[in-house]
């Protein structure tokens, strides 16, 4: 019985993707768009609309949004399947590899335990070394989910039972809940701070250049760099301010840090070796292009340097699902942005909605239009969901109304991180942490909001001072 439900509930959710699609389909599109771009953004909206509604995983959506737009001849099959080639996507698949390493050696739980020695002898210094370990780990692993879910959470989790913070029985405030509230929202700004940080990214950035705007691994992490940091210092201070921890004083947690590290011991030849390909990934990310590096292909040394070592095994890189995952997924769902764009239907959109502003100037057209971006997060399930929909006719209208191309296509990324703070469901670490049960609901909601306005006037005001400093304005 509750499987006929199960199958049930599947044809209503695939059938209502499907039907908006065909809707779409045979409906006249606007004067001055194409039958094919009309077609192509029909395929495009049931793929996202599948998405959102899951009655299949997101790489099933994928796939059929691929065989749609091959076998209405929307598409070439070469063009199809182009996503599969771009060298961005195959950036994200590396660093989901190279993630793994830090998560099997065990480098990245040393990190966090180093991190909570130093500065877990209060509640908010705690929090601070959760962070902390989350913005060392956030260039190398792009599965945020990871971060907070297989480093993260664990750590929080033993800590608060470790000083009798519990969910359901009336402790869930003496620690735990901040520790909750903590990682999550420092989990989405350390994801905004760097190119890699989050699997979604690369997304934005290659709907960005499709649209002219060339944005590198270190543009983004330059321009991110002060108000990341700025964020990162000031939200879990306010969260201790407004979602006070019961116990303030935790010296038992740089103890219990310490004991760890010890029962680890000194570190092993993997994790020298992990941390050796991670810095030198850093290294070539930075001053890389210079060289004539492309991230990409450094990207491909550091997993050769982990397989040469065997510090991964071939089973190792066969066996990380969210990477090929994410290789499917990522790579359909920019092949369709590119070929909305291609056809015309994006500069379409730019334009009709850009004249909307016509005389109001860019500077408040863009604010304007970078907070209906930021809060239509309400309505979307995930960050990829919202930035394949929204992404690229935004940064149209935004370039459209004269907003300078690089700083629109970057703030629209980084607000494609950050929007996650608002609900419980936004992104994939929100259901994990959520769902310790250590905050209630409408404290989630509640702390989500206050969290969105302290980032938003963080990475617009001290953010766009910095901007204006780097000459991105």
């Amino acid at each position: 019985m509750a499987s006929s439900r199960s199958t049930r509930a599947i044809g209503v959710r695939l059938g209502l993707a499907i039907g908006v699609g065909l809707t779409l389909w045979w409906l006249p599109g606007p004067e001055g768009v194409t039958p094919q771009a009309w077609h192509m953004l029909a395929i495009f909206v049931a793929t996202i609309v599948g998405i959102v509604l899951e009655p299949f995983p997101m790489g099933t959506m994928a796939i059929f949004g691929i065989a749609a737009a091959t076998l209405t001849g929307t598409v070439s099959l070469g063009d199809a399947l182009s996503g599969f080639g771009n060298r961005v996507i195959w950036l994200v698949v590396m660093a989901f590899f190279i993630s793994r390493g830090v998560i099997k050696t065990g480098l990245g739980a040393r990190i966090a335990y180093t991190f909570m020695r130093r500065l877990g002898k209060t509640t908010l210094g705690l929090g601070y070394s959760l962070i902390a370990t989350d913005l060392v780990l956030a260039p190398a692993i792009p599965s945020i989910t990871a971060r907070a879910g297989a480093v993260i959470y664990p750590i929080v989790r033993s800590v608060a039972e470790g000083f009798g913070s519990r969910p359901g029985d009336g402790t869930a405030r003496r620690v735990g809940a901040f520790l909750i509230q903590s990682s999550f929202h420092g989990n989405l700004i350390t994801s905004a701070m760097f190119l890699t940080a989050m699997a979604a990214n690369p997304l934005a950035a290659e709907i960005a250049r499709d649209l002219g705007v060339e944005i590198t691994w270190t543009t983004w992490a330059v321009a991110a760099v002060v108000p990341g940091l700025v964020s990162l210092l000031v939200v879990p201070f306010v969260l201790y301010k407004v979602y006070p921890p019961q116990v303030k004083a935790t010296p038992d947690a740089a103890e219990l840090a310490g004991a760890r590290l010890a029962e680890m011991g000194p570190m092993k030849r993997d994790e020298w070796i992990t941390l050796g390909t991670f810095l030198m990934l850093l290294v070539l990310w930075i001053f890389g292009e210079p060289l004539g590096v492309h991230s990409t292909t450094a990207a491909i040394l550091g997993l050769a340097a982990l397989l040469a070592t065997r510090v991964l095994s071939w089973e190792d890189v066969l066996g990380e699902r969210g990477a090929w995952n994410t290789f499917i997924w990522l790579s359909a769902l920019v092949m369709m942005a590119s070929q909305l764009n291609r056809l015309g239907l994006v500069e379409w959109f730019s334009t009709s909605v850009g004249g909307l502003f016509a005389g109001s100037g860019w500077l408040p057209a863009f604010v304007a239009l970078s907070l209906v971006y930021f809060y239509s997060h309400y309505f979307f399930a995930g960050n990829t969901a919202h930035i394949s929909s929204m992404y690229a006719p935004f940064l149209g209208v935004a370039i459209a109304v004269g907003a300078p191309p690089l700083l629109a296509a970057l703030v629209l990324g980084f607000f494609s991180n950050l929007f996650s703070s608002t609900t419980h469901y936004g992104t994939g670490p929100a259901p994990v942490l959520f769902g310790a049960g250590y905050v209630r609901l409408g404290e989630w909601w509640r702390l989500g909001a206050l969290i969105s306005v302290v980032n938003i006037v963080i990475w617009l005001g001290i953010g766009g001072a910095w901007w204006k400093l780097i000459n991105l304005w």
